[in-house]
């Protein structure tokens, strides 16, 4: 059977680290060889490309001594484990604080609920300007009236371009300037929106509504993360198109860089449901963990946890939106349902991330658990663990999952989310009821080169949740 790992205990945790406050007052602040010895420890045990790099083999060091000096050696835990990773690695991440990591995972982040895409000049500068994809409601942003489609180009006053968006981007509070974007030519409007950040936690179900267009009756929903604190609120949005007895489904998942595996496993259960018990994805271990670690994820009919009943559809086929954004537990859903069901993608090639990790906390193998945590730093990690593949074995997807029906969408004319005439649903119906699209354009490609969410830890990354 396999090992308990994780994870993700985040009302007892945040408890656990004031207790530590309450006894110490304050932490006792680990050396960086401390740090670096948990870095090693769990890249060593869990690491899905431990065999790339010779120093986490498990001989690599003749003595405790050569050990202790290869930590030493290195200055910061970052650059540590920047030298570990595997070349072929682009998304394991360590953290300064896992108390922020464990709350973005949780959808709970400092927020102003502007969600944005920043996009690059076409004009082949190194200029960049950003557009507003959506805003959370009840948020700073839209009390100020932002509004999806808005574009902007200047942080308070200085123009965003590809070395200071970050920078520009990462303050609690700051001023957009507003412009305007023709397809061709950014031009400055002159006005302008101060935004504020406060703790937000964001409803991944960010929309759901049933179109009735040429005789079918189509769901939509935009889901924008898997964060399984609100697979509850999923699941019931299903029971509405099922009570409801649509026809055909659009699943947008444009703007969601992924989550949890779980999420992910439930979703596909919901889309579907005539095959349950059946294998939605196999694991990929190094060769140390693949006999003791891997087990097959399968389609569900009920909750793991609590015992919810999945509102299933039992549908033979669904219209997923992506883009290039679109990563991890949503190309897992894409990947795992493609053998059982036909999935029809419409938006762009997605990010290509196929690796499930878990979080590791410095405390002692094999569960490196948030219980047994050391109290002196937060450093944690989010290695990559596993890799996952469908039934049909197909993974290694590096350069996305392609689309059915290729279409970007026009910044210059986002259209309203949910409306049947929006561009990349407007397309999604067509390819549903066999009716024209008049008006609908396909766009020339604008690089996208970041997003509000890129700012946040966790960012793109498919964990799995697991009991401890």
């Amino acid at each position: 059977m396999k090992k308990s790992l994780i994870l993700l205990f985040l009302i007892t945790g945040l408890s656990l680290v004031s207790c530590f406050e309450d006894q110490d007052d304050v932490l006792h602040p680990a050396s960086t060889v401390e740090i670096n010895d948990f870095i090693w420890r769990g890249l060593n045990y869990f690491y899905l490309y431990k065999t790339d790099t010779p120093e986490l083999a498990d001989d690599a060091f003749a003595t405790d001594a050569d050990y202790k000096a290869f930590l030493d050696s290195f200055e910061t835990p970052e650059a540590f484990f920047a030298y570990l990773k595997s070349a072929q690695d682009r998304f394991s991440i360590l953290v300064d604080d896992y108390v922020e990591l464990e709350n973005a995972l949780s959808g709970i982040t400092l927020n102003n609920g502007m969600e944005y895409g920043l996009v690059y000049y076409p004009d082949d500068s190194n200029n960049v300007f950003g557009y507003v994809r959506y805003v959370l409601p009840n948020s700073d942003a839209a009390s100020k009236g932002v509004q999806r489609g808005m574009v902007f180009n200047t942080i308070d006053g200085t123009q965003l371009n590809d070395q200071n968006f970050d920078t520009l981007l990462s303050p609690d509070s700051y001023t957009i300037g507003l412009a305007s974007f023709d397809g061709t030519t950014i031009m400055a409007t002159g006005d302008s929106i101060s935004l504020t950040k406060a703790q937000y936690t964001e409803n991944p179900v960010f929309k759901t509504l049933v179109l009735n267009v040429g005789g079918h009756s189509i769901g939509y929903i935009m889901y924008n993360a898997f964060t399984s604190e609100f697979d509850s609120q999923l699941n019931t949005a299903f029971g509405q198109f099922k009570s409801m007895g649509i026809t055909d489904l659009v699943v947008d998942l444009r703007y969601n860089g992924g989550g949890s595996v779980r999420s992910a496993t439930y979703l596909s259960s919901m889309i579907t449901g005539q095959f349950t018990g059946q294998v939605f994805y196999t694991e990929q271990w190094n060769p140390d963990r693949q006999a003791d670690y891997a087990e097959d994820g399968k389609f569900l009919s009920s909750f793991v946890s609590g015992g919810e009943s999945i509102n299933s559809l039992n549908l033979s086929k669904v219209y997923i939106i992506t883009s290039s954004r679109t990563a991890s537990a949503s190309e897992l859903v894409i990947n795992g349902l493609a053998p059982y069901i036909d999935v029809v993608q419409i938006g762009a090639n997605t990010t290509g991330k196929y690796q499930a990790s878990f979080l590791l906390y410095d405390a002692p193998a094999p569960n490196f658990s948030r219980a047994q945590v050391n109290p002196n730093h937060r450093y944690a990690m989010l290695p990559l663990v596993f890799k996952t593949a469908n039934a049909a074995g197909n993974t290694d997807y590096v350069d996305g999952l392609i689309p059915d029906i290729e279409q970007f969408e026009d910044y210059s004319n986002l259209g309203v989310l949910g409306n049947e005439n929006e561009p990349l649903l407007a397309t999604a119906i067509a390819a549903i009821t066999g009716l024209p699209t008049p008006g609908i354009k396909k766009n020339t490609f604008h690089k996208t080169i970041s997003e509000r969410k890129a700012l946040v830890p966790g960012y793109q990354m498919m964990w799995v949740e697991k009991d401890e």
